[in-house]
């Protein structure tokens, strides 16, 4: 079981609860994290907002395909090499 802080075990004695507490607790937790969570994601999405008229916005691209080698270019697609 994780250990958690002083401050928050002087605020809940989680060993005196009841299962229906825990569990109440937990699904108000879940729901307090999911509202921050949102919160942060519209601070970051406004800041990169903001930032973009900077210049063009990061976008994720696939990784450039791999360019063959000099001395790959003179192979066959047997793997030999051609003749001048």
């Amino acid at each position: 079981m994780a250990k958690f802080d002083t401050k928050f075990e002087t605020k809940f004695d989680l060993e005196t609860l009841s299962i229906e507490e825990l569990a109440t607790l937990r699904d108000l937790a879940a729901e307090k994290l999911i509202e921050k969570v949102a919160a942060r994601q519209a601070e970051l999405e406004a800041e990169l907002e903001r930032l973009s008229q900077y210049g063009k916005p990061a976008k994720k691209s696939p990784a450039p395909a791999a360019k063959p080698r000099k001395d790959d270019t003179a192979r066959g697609d047997d793997g030999e090499l051609k003749a001048a």
